[in-house]
């Protein structure tokens, strides 16, 4: 049985849903918007979250209230094909809360309901270069994800290196407009060599990034260009890890797929987030902590997106609450 299988005939009962905003400043002078989408039936409510990095967009579509025709009888498969038309990011905000309501009106976790143990978790911090040290200061043990660029100084390169705290690098090469950056062999040959143990993500690759990464590319992952199996399929070479970002991937049945193709072919996991500000970023803890517990995941507990590093958070590895629903 594929782990979609094990979910999709869950019975499914839909009495209203209400989009809740929810906001936090993530840098200075700049603050997230997101909405949580929150499903209610049988006295009991599953709740999902819209990642969408524009706030207009949020803005819209919470004045939406009341008009998406979801109220009714469902199974959860059934309860998928009302938001096939929808981004990636609204599909999932409602498959994740209607998987939440589905779980909890049945009495089961997710872990029960395909069959996985949930284990503590272990993450990585993605934070500015320059909060290293500070949050290292604070948490000893803290491992991280930085994207690097050609403003680090050889200093700051030399210190990386031999503190051997960095997993992996994100070089962005596949993302486009402000998130993106250009292909750059003299930086990736550069950071490569600095932290050899480090998996190096999303790298645009040219004939000169690919010689510059030669040496490097069984460490090469891939994140912005991965929304289902097909897309690992298209990639130029096997990977040998994946950074699975389960909101890119729209459907619960398009993520689990992916899941289980990936176990079927060798390929390891590591989890990845999107700012999630709500019931998201428990979610993906929880999937990670089902899935690849003990890989360098970047789903930290919200705390570590603060603006300074901060005293008294939950270190890794993570423990998780194991209640009903698909939430941890």
């Amino acid at each position: 049985m594929s782990t979609y299988d094990a979910v999709k005939d869950l019975p499914l009962e839909i009495e209203g849903y209400e989009l809740e905003p929810l906001e936090q400043e993530v840098a200075r002078g700049f603050t997230l918007r997101r909405t949580v989408v929150v499903l209610r039936g049988a006295g009991e409510e599953g709740r999902g979250e819209e990642v969408d990095y524009d706030p207009y967009a949020q803005q819209e579509f919470q004045a939406r209230r009341g008009e998406l025709p979801v109220v009714g009888e469902h199974t959860l498969d059934s309860h998928s094909l009302l938001h096939s038309g929808q981004t990636e990011y609204r599909r999932w905000a409602f498959e994740s809360a209607a998987l939440d309501l589905a779980l909890r009106q049945a009495g089961k976790s997710l872990g029960e309901a395909i069959g996985r143990e949930s284990r503590p978790l272990r993450f990585v911090v993605s934070t500015r270069v320059a909060n290293v040290v500070r949050w290292l200061e604070l948490y000893p043990g803290l491992r991280f994800k930085l994207d690097p660029d050609r403003d680090w100084a050889d200093e700051t390169v030399e210190r990386l290196s031999g503190a051997g705290v960095v997993e992996t690098v994100d070089f962005k090469g596949i993302y486009r407009g402000a998130f993106g950056s250009p292909p750059d062999a003299e930086l990736y040959g550069r950071i490569a060599a600095a932290v050899p143990q480090a998996w190096i993500e999303d790298p645009a690759l040219t004939p000169e990034t690919s010689r510059a990464l030669e040496a490097h590319r069984e460490l090469i992952t891939w994140d912005a260009a991965i929304h289902a199996w097909s897309d690992v399929e298209a990639l130029p070479f096997k990977p040998r890890c994946l950074n699975s970002k389960p909101s890119r991937f729209g459907s619960v049945r398009r993520l689990f797929d992916f899941y289980d193709a990936c176990e079927r072919e060798g390929i390891a996991l590591y989890g990845g987030g999107q700012f999630e500000l709500g019931p998201g970023r428990q979610q993906i803890q929880l999937l990670a902590s089902l899935f690849h517990p003990d890989a360098p995941n970047d789903v930290a507990p919200s705390g570590y997106n603060a603006t300074e590093p901060v005293t008294g958070l939950a270190v890794s590895p993570l423990e998780l609450i194991r209640p009903t629903g698909f939430r941890s």
